[in-house]
């Protein structure tokens, strides 16, 4: 549990860093087929979010085919081999609010503003990652084959 809420807090701790408003979207089965805001994304970008520990801050709970950053995470999946698990998609989707895939995950929504639990009244009404940074991150991890 201390796991958790750690994770939870630095997530909220994050979240000021993009004031903006959340894409529309729309949730097929397991995937949000078409782009955020009709964004392409670039994957150099999103593996620089990936790797940040002050703004995606993926590698505290997943290792990652990310060599230069030490101390990777081991409480969720390993983002190597992502784009050959998952569609683009259902990589999308897992970005975007993962709950929606798994009610009880520990992962944070990273471009929802909704139902979200131990965010800070700074940060609230404010996505965790833009639009174009979640293509970016689905297009990093679609690489990943």
């Amino acid at each position: 549990m201390k796991r958790v809420a750690l994770l939870l807090a630095l997530a909220a701790c994050c979240r000021g860093a993009a004031a903006q408003e959340v894409a529309p979207y729309v949730v097929r089965g397991d995937r949000i087929e078409e782009p955020l805001g009709g964004l392409a994304g670039v994957a150099s970008r999103g593996r620089a979010i990936v790797a940040s520990r002050a703004q995606g801050l993926c590698l505290l709970c997943h290792p990652a085919p990310i060599a230069e950053e030490r101390f990777q995470g081991n409480l969720a999946p390993d983002l190597a081999n992502a784009g050959a698990r998952y569609t683009v998609g259902q990589l999308r989707l897992r970005i975007v609010d993962p709950r929606l895939v798994n009610p009880s995950t520990f992962m944070p929504a990273f471009h929802s503003t909704t139902n979200l639990s131990r965010v800070g009244g700074a940060w609230q009404g404010k996505p965790v990652l833009t639009a174009q940074q979640v293509e970016d991150v689905v297009a990093y991890l679609a690489s990943l084959k």
